[in-house]
């Protein structure tokens, strides 16, 4: 690889000081604006390359579909709020005879079950959720952890999502993959592999019922939850707005737990997943506006007043604007580390130790570096599958085989468990949104378990290897 694709060390610097600065200040917006800033200095674009970078970066299609995204997702959390939906819902729930670890489970199966979005996965399941785990004292962090890692890893497992298609188009093309179809045959044959994913989820129900016990700082924030009945930390700053959080039901409205629950969210489900079989593509932004459509109509049926629905979709508005400052920060950090070539520095670090038994393990490892440094999954794909597929193919003389499939997953496992551990993140940012957590508490009590998960992967990917090498 030419160096000149990248600044050689000064291209890690942004990333390394925003991930530094969110533990050290806990100051997610600021670290992620200073890094940027440093960036663009090291540039050599001067003091105006800031304010260039989020011209360019944020007047895109793509933020413009994630920004758009939220706001009609806060919009349709604050009709459940102002309807009494939510805590309607918690309600019936409460009458099936719960238990802690009931509720908690609760919420794992329903991330599991929203699996067409990353994006609403964990904002549904935290803002549902969030007042029956707080009457649980179930910490915000464990809920956070709870919604953050059935969202991702479940997305990456299902063929139908936007996920599967990213993946697989970016297949096409490389040995003898010539189409589509082929493309998504060794997406298939690669799910059984993506040992981070699949663990992943199921370690979030192996520690909600005990099996395996807590550790670290989520320990410690499950105790506190428990016995000082604090689901947050002293000096803690949820990530979440107080004009959705403060939202009251209107009172004396006529509202129906079908109409003004579960009917959005099958709307939601059905138009996402309705236009995925008939377009190839899931529509969750139009999915989202649909819903509160919806909802704004029948809230009128049910007698509030018409000025009162759209004071109630501002402030759903403005109660994620706190995730929509971090993100856009994200994006721009996340330009600005193609723009330096951070991703390619760190491969033409590592490319030279690829060998076919070590092939898969050393594809985890990179992309999960990836990954974490730039706090995007799709992103760590889109770099990694052309340099590591090829890789694999050449060792297998072009032949389809495991250790294709081992390859493949190992990029979408070491994306998906970098984005777990970083505070750049996009899905970590909404889950932390969604269970109204404080952003770097999620990340702190969730990494010990994230990394415990991928160093059972690591081994196994080094067996795939190994064993690939004895048959192959």
């Amino acid at each position: 690889m030419d160096a000149t694709t990248h600044l050689g060390m000064l291209s890690i610097v942004p990333a390394t000081l925003a991930i530094i600065l969110a533990f050290i200040t806990r100051n997610t917006v600021f670290s992620l604006a200073v890094a940027c800033f440093v960036g663009v200095m090291a540039m050599g674009e001067g003091l105006m390359g800031f304010p260039t970078l989020l011209k360019e970066t944020l007047g895109t299609t793509s933020f413009s579909w994630i920004l758009l995204l939220e706001l009609f997702i806060g919009t349709v959390i604050a009709f459940f709020q102002r309807t009494g939906a939510i805590q309607n819902f918690s309600s019936w729930v409460e009458r099936r005879a719960l238990t802690r670890i009931k509720v908690q489970l609760i919420g794992w199966v329903m991330g599991m079950f929203v699996f067409f979005s990353d994006y609403f996965s964990p904002l549904f399941v935290g803002s549902t959720m969030r007042g029956l785990t707080d009457r649980y004292r179930v910490s915000r962090e464990k809920l956070a952890y709870i919604a953050d890692s059935t969202s991702a890893p479940v997305s990456v497992l299902v063929p139908i999502t936007g996920w599967a298609v990213f993946i697989a188009g970016l297949l096409i093309g490389m040995g003898p993959i010539e189409n589509a179809e082929q493309a998504m045959s060794v997406f298939l044959h690669a799910i059984p592999f993506n040992i981070y994913a699949w663990l992943s989820v199921a370690m979030v129900g192996l520690v909600i019922v005990g099996i395996v016990p807590l550790f670290g700082p989520m320990k410690k924030a499950e105790r506190r939850a428990q016995e000082e009945n604090k689901v947050l930390r002293d000096g803690a700053e949820p990530l979440l707005g107080e004009e959705l959080t403060d939202i009251e039901p209107y009172p004396a409205a006529r509202t129906s737990l079908l109409l003004n629950f579960f009917m959005p969210v099958l709307i939601v489900i059905g138009v996402a997943i309705g236009t995925f079989a008939t377009t190839g593509s899931a529509k969750t932004m139009e999915a989202f506006l649909a819903a509160a459509v919806f909802l704004g109509i029948v809230m009128r049926l049910q007698g509030i007043p018409f000025n009162d629905i759209m004071k109630t979709a501002t402030s759903g508005m403005k109660g994620v604007m706190p995730a929509i400052i971090i993100l856009a920060l994200a994006y721009s950090l996340n330009q600005l580390s193609k723009n330096m070539g951070t991703a390619d520095y760190i491969v033409e670090l590592t490319q030279g130790w690829l060998t076919p038994a070590l092939l898969p393990a050393m594809t985890f490892l990179i992309a999960a570096v990836i990954a974490f440094s730039t706090g995007t999954s799709w992103g760590t794909f889109a770099i990694m599958m052309p340099l590591s597929v090829p890789v694999a193919f050449n060792f297998t003389g072009d032949a389809i085989s495991p250790l294709i499939y081992a390859t493949v997953a190992a990029v979408a496992g070491g994306g998906v468990f970098g984005d777990h551990c970083s505070p750049l993140s996009d899905t970590s940012v909404l889950a932390s949104t969604g269970a109204a957590s404080d952003h770097i508490d999620h990340i702190k009590t969730q990494i010990p378990f994230a990394l415990a998960v991928a160093i059972i992967a690591l081994v196994a990917y080094l067996a795939v290897g190994f064993w690939w090498i004895e048959v192959a």
